[in-house]
């Protein structure tokens, strides 16, 4: 069955704050444990501005809550008790955690305040804008739609292609073969597929099978290990679906490649190339005429496009002069290799 038919897309509901280590802002902890097992339920980020001055009405309180220079500032700029009360217009909402940005103070008080209320505060050195930009791109990494996948996933060329089919039709075979070839495996068996925005999606593998690959009648290697670190990336956008079947004589297949049309995979347009497969049939090098065709298309070149102009043009001349196909070398020159 074609993967198009069958596909269970899961997505994170929530991630513990504790994940926020992990975020590429150079993460520092002001509380200690506090507020770690908290539940962060969006990709958004919140700057409390008008929470801080009272109006709490549409305080996202489920998101991430970032402190910039407006809100540190502000806090700065009352006394001690009318700070502590514009701090509590935030932290008693029960909101996950707060990122401070700029490295910017923070008094023992506001600290005591944000443990009572189980909040974690997180130093950030990056100024707010880059933070930001940071810290976003993490979440949405974090809340992204992803599916697995039965298939080879492999580099050629720079271009991702995912081969699929049923199983034992031979898709860990190819997929070692443009190992061997030069090509880098991404994953193989199971391909755990994430949509990183609307236009693009990225393979990876699973952390138990990495780059092992299971090969009949040989078993289990390891691809790392047996051709060099150079044979394997950890992921890869992908860009085309290879669906290996079994030739069948009364099914019609693409012949010019003028017919193509856009296949959504998980709401992405995805080129989509049914290669028929029989014994003899070196799919390897086919593999590789896919990228290499995907790559001139993708900076203008289509050779089916052009082909066809060129019978367009030589029709319409035939139509008007009688003119008819030649040889295409006028004349023969003398060849001595």
């Amino acid at each position: 069955m074609s993967i198009f038919n069958k596909l269970n897309i899961i997505k994170k509901q929530d991630i513990p704050v504790s994940l926020m280590m992990d975020a590429p802002i150079e993460p520092v902890l002001l509380t200690g444990d506090a507020g770690l097992s908290n539940k962060i339920t969006g990709k958004h980020i919140h700057r409390p501005q008008l929470a801080l001055v009272g109006f709490v009405e549409f305080i996202n309180y489920k998101n991430v809550q970032m402190f910039g220079n407006t809100e540190i500032y502000y806090l700065e700029s009352l006394g001690q008790e009318k700070r502590a009360e514009a701090f509590e217009n935030v932290v008693q909402f029960k909101v996950p955690c707060i990122v401070i940005t700029n490295n910017h103070p923070v008094s023992s008080e506001i600290i005591n305040l944000a443990k009572s209320h189980n909040v974690a505060l997180i130093h950030t050195p990056y100024e707010t804008t880059k933070a930001n930009a940071l810290l976003a791109d993490f979440l949405d990494d974090q809340f992204v739609e992803r599916a697995s996948v039965h298939g080879s996933f492999v580099d050629v060329y720079g271009v991702g292609i995912l081969l699929t089919g049923r199983s034992g039709i031979g898709k860990s075979e190819i997929a070692l073969d443009l190992v061997e070839r030069g090509h880098r495996l991404v994953a193989d068996d199971i391909v755990m597929v994430n949509k990183k925005n609307e236009n693009t999606l990225i393979g990876t593998g699973t952390n138990l099978v990495q780059h092992f690959m299971e090969i009949r009648g040989v078993g289990i290697i390891d691809v790392r290990q047996m051709f060099g670190i150079r044979s394997i990336r950890f992921q890869k956008r992908l860009e085309i679906i290879v669906e290996l079947e079994e030739w069948q004589k009364k099914v019609e297949y693409t012949r010019t490649g003028l017919d193509q049309e856009p296949n959504s995979f998980m709401g992405v347009n995805i080129p989509r190339v049914k290669l028929p497969i029989f014994a003899g049939k070196n799919v390897t090098v086919i593999t590789e005429v896919i990228a290499l065709d995907y790559l001139l298309k993708t900076y203008g070149y289509d050779a089916a496009e052009v082909l066809s102009q060129k019978l367009s043009e030589q029709m319409r001349k035939k139509s008007q002069t009688g003119f008819t196909d030649e040889r295409a070398v006028n004349y023969f020159q003398g060849d001595s290799e």
